[in-house]
């Protein structure tokens, strides 16, 4: 399941940065604008701790292996960028290709590293991106009214009409400086018009806010000030101290790394913390397998029914799927293995109707 998050933002905020943490890819990373202009793409792991558990009890010939996701550190934007402007129409191109926006704003001061407006405003900067995004939003949506007006005069088309009334609201919300986001469409048909707009706006998003050492844990001013402005949105804000994350990332073992976590005040690193929040913005979930070959995560879409899941894993899966075998993680564990969760008559056997859940460890039974 090939599914992305664009790290977006001004330039110089530090998406490269938090990209090199998250990937370990080596994305430029330098004190001026349009450092990085071709959008760089890493497939990073999803933290799971079950994982580590179910290892110890299988002890897997071939290992453990996560649940990946990609994330594009994409080219900072500027004023204008809806017209054009810096790298603008390349940046707009590159968002619209992802399924998820992180945006993230500068929240801390340091005189060594310039912002492209000259003073620290996390605020500020957030409005200038949503109203580049916004204006090239309402540029899709106003050619999209042009075509389909006619379509709905000549009469009889009821898909043409409820993209139409979509897209009004759409013009409306977006004139007011609005994201599409915040539109919601009111039945089969708009939800239809909707997935073939691609609107920037859209998209999920996940702001992060990017803070000096001293505020990782408690965040500041700033971050408040960015919550604040998020508050009708109803979406998370993460506070994270970038160039730690990137001293923590060089520490060569988990001890270490943990130690310097410990000293700062934090359970978590700020990357693992982003990245199941990405992974979670993106309504993806995970259900394992487990035994003596492999124990492996896999990714699915919250909503996904046994047989779909059945083809993350192979086609022919979900083609002859029969019934799934499904063990809760806390019954596995707290049982200690497959055998004893049969004999305690804690396995599961569902069929084509099964709503996987999150943990949920699957053996399926198909027949091609």
């Amino acid at each position: 399941m090939s599914l992305q998050c664009g790290i977006v933002g001004l330039p110089n905020v530090g998406k490269s940065t938090l990209f090199n943490c998250l990937s370990n890819a080596k994305a430029q990373s330098a004190n001026f604008p349009f450092c990085t202009i071709e959008p760089n793409t890493g497939v990073i792991t999803v933290p799971d701790e079950r994982l580590n558990v179910l290892g110890e009890l299988c002890k897997p010939a071939r290992g453990v292996i996560p649940a990946t996701m990609e994330i594009v550190d994409i080219a900072g934007l500027v004023k204008g960028a809806s017209k054009g402007e810096g790298l603008g129409n390349k940046f707009l191109a590159n968002i619209r290709e992802t399924d998820a926006i992180i945006h993230v704003l500068r929240c801390f001061d340091d005189p060594n590293v310039v912002h492209v407006d000259g003073s620290v405003n996390p605020v500020r900067d957030k409005e200038v991106i949503d109203a580049e995004l916004q204006l090239k939003d309402l540029e899709t949506v106003e050619s999209r009214i042009q075509k389909i007006e006619k379509q709905v005069r000549i009469g009889g088309d009821k898909q043409a009409k409820a993209a139409l009334d979509l897209c009004l609201r759409y013009r409306e919300a977006l004139s007011q400086g609005k994201s599409a986001r915040t539109v919601q469409p009111e039945n089969q048909e708009e939800e239809q018009a909707r997935h073939d707009l691609f609107l920037l706006t859209d998209k999920p998003v996940l702001y992060v806010c990017n803070v000096d050492e001293n505020s990782a844990v408690s965040g500041n001013a700033y971050v408040e000030q960015v919550r604040q402005a998020v508050a009708e949105e109803g979406a998370e804000v993460l506070v994270v101290a970038a160039q730690t994350e990137a001293e923590i990332a060089e520490l060569d073992t988990y001890e270490e790394r943990q130690m310097f976590l410990e000293e700062l005040g934090l359970e978590e690193s700020g990357v693992n913390r982003l990245v199941k929040a990405a992974y979670h913005l993106l309504s993806l979930r995970t259900f394992l397998t487990a035994g003596s070959d492999e124990v492996r995560a896999w990714t699915f879409r919250e909503g996904m029914k046994a047989p779909q899941c059945a083809g993350v894993i192979h086609t022919d899966f979900e083609k002859g799927f029969i019934r799934a075998e499904v063990i809760k993680y806390d019954d596995y564990v707290t049982l200690g293995g497959e055998t004893a969760c049969r004999e305690a008559g804690k396995i599961a056997v569902e069929g084509k109707d099964y709503l996987v859940k999150d943990g949920d460890i699957m053996h399926f039974r198909f027949n091609v």
